[in-house]
């Protein structure tokens, strides 16, 4: 399950996206113009936006890149009619992580909105940085107040994904699904046991640390 915010002012097409990814378990948000896109991605976070390029204010181009400028790090889908290469390299170049072409199958949709989801990499910079924590993707290596800690690769994803979505929660089903994706042998208590690891790494306390957890909504990071 995800939180998707959709941006498309073509009503019919809108019920129908929002419908084929609510089966998919989502949770959709429908907006149909670019400043209130801008606008609802100030006040909610979204693990995906799937963004129209024709829109009645401002073109999904602009928007991307005004969300981009300001620091924006969600993964972003482009829908359009628009399917010359030129076109594609237009929005990839805006800060889009993918681009769909109209009109497009619910399986090619279902399909390219898992393989974002399963990134939440997609767009970021090279060094995260969450209060005293530094994380550097390309090196995979991680300091906190200039001392630098050992991690696995599994804490360091797990990491990575709390860092890229600060104060966001994430269940521990959640984080199985990202960090283990396909390893079938993995559990909910093996995701307890890196967090208590990586935690203690961290020099985390259950008090006030860093990360935190709350009964029923999961970990996540808190920037200040």
């Amino acid at each position: 399950m995800a939180k998707i915010l959709l941006v498309e002012d073509d009503t019919n097409l809108a019920f129908l996206v929002k419908m084929q990814l609510e089966q998919g378990r989502h949770l959709v948000d429908h907006v149909d113009t670019g400043l209130n896109a801008i606008s609802q991605l100030k006040m909610a976070s979204y693990e995906l936006v799937i963004l129209d390029w024709m829109l009645p204010d401002i073109s999904g181009i602009d928007m991307c890149r005004q969300y981009r400028g300001t620091g924006g790090r969600t993964p972003i889908l482009m829908l359009t009619a628009r399917g010359s290469i030129d076109d594609k390299a237009t929005g990839l170049n805006a800060g889009a992580d993918d681009y769909l072409v109209k009109p497009f199958h619910p399986v090619e949709l279902n399909a390219r909105v898992q393989a974002l989801l399963r990134r939440p990499q997609s767009y970021a910079g090279k060094v995260l940085t969450v209060r005293d924590i530094e994380l550097d993707t390309e090196a995979g290596r991680v300091f906190r107040a200039t001392q630098e800690i050992d991690l696995t690769s599994k804490e360091f994803s797990l990491l990575e994904l709390l860092m890229r979505y600060p104060n966001q929660s994430f269940t521990l089903e959640t984080i199985l699904s990202r960090v283990w994706q396909s390893d079938s042998t993995a559990s909910v208590d093996t995701v307890r046991t890196h967090m208590k690891t990586l935690r203690r790494k961290l020099g985390d306390t259950e008090e006030n640390g860093i990360i935190r957890t709350k009964r029923g909504a999961g970990y996540r990071i808190v920037d200040q």
